[in-house]
């Protein structure tokens, strides 16, 4: 579906009967059309709902199980391993030249090693931050309670912030025009779908 306004109002449109279905013979509606306002409030009242005190112990586990492991990525453990190589051969390039060692060849071979361990100390930082650190059950939690009424600031938050939010859920909706139903599906838990009746679907 395709988003579009008319008169003022946010609809969500389908031209799959023009752009698909009459040429595959696919049995569709001529026309599709969903305010956006009949969708989104029963939408958020049930996202809301993951997060009434009856629920909300589940939520949160579901949120600490669902995080990434810990893990260092590959370059930055590829990176560690230079630097800790370089220093071997730093110590012993040193040792060389306490044992006596042409200075000159010596130097070299330090000068070399030095280069290759400063080149894998900025790969080190250039990767550091980029994998996220796995937050605590006890930090979700103060996180949630800092919100507050979910239903709420679901309800009064600035558009984009909500589109992002229904993204970083990985929010899927599927429309039933026969019906007027949404299926409503997010990688929260194991609760993974409702029904919503929806007002406005022609």
């Amino acid at each position: 579906m395709q988003g579009q306004h008319n008169h003022g109002d946010a609809y969500y449109r389908c031209r799959f009967p023009q752009e698909y279905a009459l040429a595959n013979q696919v049995a569709h509606p001529s026309n599709v059309y969903l305010r956006e306002d009949a969708l989104t409030d029963p939408l958020d009242t049930w996202l809301a709902s993951a997060f009434t005190p009856h629920r909300i112990e589940q939520t949160i586990t579901a949120m600490t199980d669902a995080q990434p492991l810990d893990q260092p990525p590959t370059l930055a453990t590829a990176a560690q391993a230079i630097i800790t190589e370089c220093d071997a051969k730093l110590g012993r390039y040193r040792a060389a030249l306490d044992a006596g060692a042409d200075p000159a060849v010596v130097t070299d071979w330090i000068s070399q090693t030095q280069t290759e361990r400063a080149r894998a100390e900025a790969d080190l930082h250039a990767q550091s931050g980029k994998s996220p650190r796995r937050m605590s059950r006890e930090e979700i939690n103060h996180l949630v309670q800092a919100l507050g009424d979910i239903a709420a600031v679901l309800r009064d938050a600035d558009p984009a912030d909500k589109a992002e939010v229904y993204r970083q859920l990985g929010l899927r909706l599927t429309y039933q025009p026969g019906t007027q139903t949404v299926r409503a599906e997010v990688d929260l838990s194991a609760h993974r779908g409702v029904m919503v009746r929806v007002r406005g679907g022609t």
